[in-house]
């Protein structure tokens, strides 16, 4: 049997302590948590930075650390960082230094690195390498030089590279979030169908639970099946819930989409052994005759300068839409006028009436008061900037009306204008073929 223990669905988001300390008393042969991924879009990529504090960053890998070195297994992270690019992945490595430092120990480390170079994905763009997935963008050698950052999604063969160090740390950069949960089972000879698919329910911890927030998974593999197990108090995991995770993320609730092949759940079956615990049979992993990695990239899209106004006059509040509507006509004029450019865009977007789903909202409400974002988006900073203070005198005072008396909104910040600085899109949504899993990353080992 091999047994891996999930501590949480991220790094940063916490977890159960009872239960993680349940899982390392059952001796876990791994220990794996994902680092992060494409949730809260390009600008982690395109920066090369966490989301998250540095301070719960190593708190919490500290304590994984230390969960590891208690249970004598190795501790896995895949996409380091957040987004998994080389900055993200040397942040990672100088905590976990700092960390070994503070507590006396030594570990092997083994630091496996996603990065691509622009010039390495022209290559093989011109060889004819590199194929668009459903709804990509087109692309071209300017689309690729323009990245900030490009990451290739490692699967289990790198992992696995990393693993076969003999490392007791792997900090891996971007990989796909199942590869670092389903890469040991393989190497042990479990079958890839249940490897994977234990994977892909167990990326998030005890997301496939109730108590979702408890983190803490344990998955048991044996030759013909495989075994989740919530380990906090009241988690409970049932054939609806593990089964629904299949659609997590997937737009296909029977196929999944690795690095060398697909997942194809069509024939599993999901049984309750108990109140908390689900066995999993018959998933099949389908190889495919080419090896691909995915591929992501972002770049520089623009900048911005943001404005928040509140609205809570009733009249204002029950005609916000044509309000905005109307200062976006007249400050756009009067930008394009000023500044001798057209090259930008001005939004408003309403919040507590349809700031989230703009034209496809279809509830109605009565709100006490509205909030206006107004948005400015241009090519420079400095452009942004300029626009920005154009708009804040109409989002200020902006009558309904030429003939009502002038009208005094409020700013919750002085200076009204906030400047975002760059901001990233996202600009590859393709996949590479390669010869040797192998070839487009780099493994380095560390005895700290």
């Amino acid at each position: 049997m091999t047994r891996i223990l999930v501590p949480s669905g991220a790094l940063g988001l916490g977890w159960d302590q009872e239960a993680l300390e349940r899982g390392i008393a059952n001796r876990p042969d791994l220990i794996a948590i994902d680092g992060g991924s494409t949730d809260s879009g390009p600008s982690y990529l395109g920066r090369g930075v966490s989301k998250y504090a540095r301070s719960t960053t190593k708190a919490e890998w500290a304590a994984l650390m230390d969960a590891a070195h208690r249970a004598g297994c190795p501790l896995v992270i895949g996409t380091a960082g957040t987004c998994g690019a080389g900055p993200a992945v040397d942040w990672l490595t100088d905590i976990t230094h700092e960390v070994l430092a503070e507590t006396g120990r030594t570990a092997r480390v083994a630091i496996l690195k996603s990065d691509q170079p622009a010039g390495r994905i022209a290559d093989a763009m011109a060889m004819g390498r590199i194929t668009p997935l459903p709804a990509a963008p087109e692309i071209d050698a300017d689309t690729v030089t323009s990245c900030a950052h490009i990451v290739a999604l490692a699967g289990i063969e790198q992992v696995n590279a990393a693993l076969a160090t003999g490392a007791d740390i792997v900090i891996a950069g971007r990989t796909t979030d199942t590869a670092i949960i389903a890469a040991l089972p393989i190497a042990r000879g479990i079958d890839p169908g249940l490897a994977w698919h234990a994977a892909k329910i167990g990326e998030c911890g005890a997301l496939c639970a109730s108590n979702p927030q408890s983190g803490v998974l344990q998955i048991d593999f044996e030759d013909d099946a495989f075994t989740l197990t919530p380990l906090a108090d009241g988690a409970q995991a049932t054939p609806h819930t593990v089964s629904a995770h299949m659609l997590y993320e997937n737009s296909d609730p029977f196929l999944l989409y690795e690095p060398g092949g697909a997942l194809d759940v069509t024939h599993a079956r999901y049984t309750a052994l108990d109140d908390t615990r689900v066995r999993v049979t018959g998933p099949v992993w389908r190889p495919s005759p080419d090896y691909t990695v995915k591929l992501e990239g972002a770049r520089v899209a623009g900048y911005q300068t943001i404005l928040l106004a509140l609205l809570r006059d009733p009249r204002y509040v029950a005609k916000a839409q044509g309000w905005a509507d109307d200062i976006i006509a007249r400050a756009t004029a009067k930008a394009r006028d000023r500044t001798g450019r057209d090259d930008f865009s001005i939004e408003i977007r309403l919040i507590g009436r349809n700031a989230t789903l703009g034209a496809l909202e279809h509830r109605t409400g009565d709100p006490v008061e509205v909030g206006a974002l107004g948005i400015v988006t241009a090519p420079t900073p400095e452009l942004a900037s300029e626009i920005g203070k154009l708009l804040n005198p109409y989002l200020l005072h902006h009558p309904l009306t030429r003939e009502e008396e002038q009208p005094t909104f409020a700013f919750p910040f002085s200076p009204a204008e906030i400047d975002r600085g760059a901001i990233y899109e996202f600009c590859l949504h393709h996949v590479m073929t390669l010869d040797d899993p192998m070839e487009v990353f780099t493994l380095e080992v560390i005895d700290a």
